[in-house]
């Protein structure tokens, strides 16, 4: 057997062994965390090293989303990253565009300077904007969570979008122009349908940190528990005592799983060519 064909064969099998040993490695995590979280803490306690459930019960969910409040913290938490991700998007396209294809003094080093924000840690950021979230009356309010979401987000959205803008070929474009189109009605009748891939990718990525993020909601809403986001609300599961491992696993799986369904709903999208069809010789 020539060397080429005996390293195709090993690669037919190592490559399903690998995939296999990833995806249970990432998987099991997950799968163990939901099966604790359809136990009762009763049966947790005579069976410890059981992994799949005797008698599953939904009393944990009906515990963390009725007492333990996170039917209002997932509110908090939906809306909060839904407007961060709507803002975000609707001030990073024009900038991303305006990077992307206009020309202007700078335009190299825009981009970079941008990315300039995240040379600073979070935590050097908290004490100036806790100072002045308080004096603006914006402490324990949603809305000056948003803000800071959308100064977080904003950057990297511009340099992620405009790189992927660097990619529709201009004669579409062009195109565009010569059938009459201006220049917002190409980026929004052309430009945009062409970048949902790119439109899906970023927004489940600021969704992502709006919505897992604890530093900063714990920063301007640990006073008013009423607005209190997911993670906020999982924080104070771990931290109590008088709470059961079922319960806390539970506020795990509501905290993770509108991002798993987000991801695998968002799939087609992420996966899309750029320009399929979209240009013809």
């Amino acid at each position: 057997m020539s060397r080429d064909r005996f390293e195709r064969a090993l690669l037919r099998v190592l490559r399903p062994l690998v995939v296999a040993v990833l995806f249970a490695a990432t998987a099991f995590p997950f799968f163990y965390m939901v099966t604790l979280s359809v136990r009762d803490i009763q049966e947790l306690i005579l069976h410890p090293g059981s992994i799949l459930p005797r008698d599953p019960t939904l009393s944990t969910y009906a515990d963390v989303l009725g007492r333990q409040g996170f039917l209002t913290f997932m509110r908090n938490s939906a809306i909060v990253a839904t407007a961060s991700v709507a803002v975000t998007l609707l001030i990073s396209i024009p900038g991303a565009y305006a990077v992307a294809r206009l020309r202007f003094f700078g335009r190299r080093q825009v981009h970079f300077l941008f990315l300039a924000v995240y040379l600073f840690p979070a935590i050097v950021l908290a004490i100036p904007l806790f100072t002045l979230f308080t004096m603006m009356g914006l402490r324990g309010s949603l809305a000056g969570l948003i803000l800071v979401y959308i100064a977080q987000t904003v950057p990297v959205t511009v340099y992620m979008l405009r790189n992927y803008f660097e990619s529709v070929p201009r004669s579409v474009e062009e195109a565009a122009a010569i059938d009459g189109c201006g220049r917002v009605e190409t980026i929004w009748r052309v430009v945009l349908p062409l970048s949902k891939p790119a439109l899906a990718a970023t927004g489940l990525y600021i969704f992502m940190i709006a919505w897992n993020e604890f530093l900063f909601a714990l920063l301007f809403l640990v006073e008013k528990r009423d607005s209190w986001t997911v993670s906020l609300g999982l924080a104070q599961l771990s931290g109590g005592i008088e709470v059961p491992t079922t319960v806390l696993m539970a506020g795990s799986v509501v905290l993770t799983l509108p991002i798993v369904v987000l991801f695998f709903a968002g799939e087609r999208l992420l996966t899309e060519g750029l320009t399929a069809g979209a240009e013809k010789g």
